[in-house]
């Protein structure tokens, strides 16, 4: 079920870090495959992939899905929010699944960057995958391939450059280290006063 942040103002969460912690690469190439699952699950069953925020913890998988992404406050708000789980929970891997729009440059030419990606003739529709773990990003496209009636077919396979960098409000929402104690637990209440305990968050929103 969709989680509301009305009225619940977010801020960007910065925090005291202690020591380094490691990247778990398996951890998060399982979620990516999950959230590969979850997005093929999607899709057949709605049309379309919600924006899914996946975070592997100690406890298990933690799932936030926000109500709306209709403007920046509210992108700027998951981003946020993601932070705190992070911080709260000591992710080890997350995955954050939208869909997009997308264009590629042709071959030997250069991306037209006057023409917004949804207007533009040769767009393709895509389900972008940002992933991480410590000191790890890395970004799965996920063509999408519909039917003559408009319905889902299934996924296709990318043929443009691989990503393995990310800038913007998504980029870095784990922290480079493991959070102290008093900031996991200043995580965890800001979480809860927002209505986002550990129960709602528990458990994936994609069964098959």
């Amino acid at each position: 079920m969709p989680i509301h942040l009305a009225r619940v103002r977010v801020t960007r969460y910065a925090c005291a870090v202690s020591e380094k912690a490691k990247p778990d690469r398996a951890a998060l190439d399982a979620l990516l495959r999950q959230a590969e699952e979850g997005a093929a699950f999607a899709m057949r069953k709605i049309g379309s992939v919600p924006p899914t925020f996946l975070a592997a913890t100690p406890s298990g998988l933690l799932t936030f899905i926000p109500s709306t992404m209709s403007d920046e406050r509210a992108k700027d708000n998951l981003a946020n929010t993601a932070r705190l789980i992070c911080v709260g929970y000591e992710a080890v891997a997350v995955v954050l699944m939208i869909e997009a729009w997308m264009r590629l440059a042709p071959p030997g030419g250069k991306l037209d960057l006057d023409t917004p990606p949804s207007e533009a003739l040769d767009r393709r529709e895509v389900v972008l995958l940002i992933g991480e773990t410590f000191g790890v990003h890395t970004q799965r496209f996920l063509p999408i391939i519909r039917t003559d009636a408009g319905g889902f077919f299934g996924f296709g396979d990318y043929d443009g450059p691989e990503g393995d960098s990310f800038q913007g409000r998504f980029a870095q929402l784990m922290p480079p280290r493991a959070a102290p104690a008093d900031q996991q637990a200043l995580a965890r209440r800001l979480l809860d006063a927002m209505g986002l305990t550990e129960a709602v968050l528990s458990g994936s929103p994609f069964n098959n």
